[in-house]
């Protein structure tokens, strides 16, 4: 292989290997952060996971608040979209701070003492609005990505655990078929992304192909793929953890603890739970082979799909070591 060749493959390598340990780990940690979320942290106000409402609200939201978003941008309202995307952000970072803090005061989630819980708001809040405002004044790619990763963590958790398995695979199913068409049919979905990266948010990870990379002068995606020159970094919207990381989730939370003695009496939840995160990561490799080609990609198609085939799969696996019927699942 010559010196050119072997360094143009590093250069595709890298990124992808890097987009993939933030992949693992954002699910990782969202994973763990479920043993410290109090009961109330339950998404849509309904203490009923298995409701199937709980997907369509969602949706809905997922719906309207693109619809929203894309409205703004055909008007040109660019400082209008950042500012609801960075109130949504700094909103979400009190809550994904909240509960850590409350631990690390060594309080419970559900019932912390008053001054213990007032200094664990006013921490996260700070936190908030400190990357709030470092996202205003210097969106450089490793702070839009900090930001990012802390988001994925936080709302992932609070996803899967906000539904049971059941209505998360409904959604999974309803996202991977609308995320094809968004990119492929309708394009809406590429114009979203335009909008997101030319504001520098973080709602996507950005990783650079190049040390001397820098998101602050990235140009607009459209801009790129009309023009044809290659890109300098790769990106992934939070979406694409989020989403497939939510089964993880909602696998560890609500399927039965009971012992594996086959591998040691690890627990049948955390096997499927792992299992589903396998899955993802063999759709995130299928993603990443198309992703090569410079073209943008559905993600959650490939992405969704591994999840689901490494849940069921790990799922049947399990039950049977187990002695158990799906039904209980």
């Amino acid at each position: 292989m010559s010196k050119l060749a072997e360094e143009k493959s590093k250069k595709g390598i890298t990124p992808v290997l890097s987009m993939a340990v933030l992949f693992t780990v954002a699910i990782l940690l969202a994973m763990a952060t479920t043993y410290i979320l109090p009961t109330g942290y339950k998404a849509f106000g309904s203490q009923n996971t298995e409701s199937v409402a709980n997907p369509l609200i969602y949706i809905v939201v997922i719906l309207v608040f693109t619809g929203i978003i894309l409205l703004l941008a055909k008007y040109h309202l660019e400082r209008l979209i950042q500012t609801v995307i960075l109130g949504s952000v700094s909103i979400s970072i009190v809550y994904v701070f909240y509960p850590p803090f409350l631990l690390l005061l060594g309080q419970s989630p559900d019932t912390p003492a008053p001054i213990p819980a007032t200094i664990a708001v006013t921490a996260a809040i700070l936190i908030a609005y400190c990357m709030t405002v470092l996202l205003i004044v210097y969106p450089e790619w490793y702070v839009v990505d900090t930001t990012g990763v802390f988001l994925a963590i936080g709302i992932t958790a609070i996803l899967g655990f906000s539904m049971g398995v059941i209505p998360i695979l409904i959604l999974l199913t309803f996202l991977a078929v609308y995320d094809a068409i968004s990119v492929y049919k309708t394009k809406h979905m590429v114009t979203l992304a335009d909008n997101v990266v030319e504001a520098r948010l973080p709602i996507l990870l950005v990783i650079p192909k190049e040390k001397e990379y820098s998101f602050l002068e990235q140009p607009g995606l459209q801009d790129q793929l009309d023009s044809g020159e290659e890109r300098e970094a790769m990106f992934m919207g939070l979406g694409d953890i989020i989403i497939p990381g939510s089964l993880a989730v909602s696998a560890l939370v609500y399927l039965p603890s009971k012992g594996i003695d086959a591998l040691g009496g690890v627990g049948g939840n955390l096997v499927v739970a792992l299992g589903t995160l396998v899955g993802s990561l063999i759709g995130f490799m299928a993603l990443m082979y198309f992703v090569q080609k410079g073209r943008p990609q559905a993600g959650l198609p490939l992405l969704n799909t591994g999840a689901i085939l490494g849940y069921f799969v790990t799922a049947l696996l399990a039950l049977h070591s187990l002695g158990l019927s799906m039904p209980h699942w």
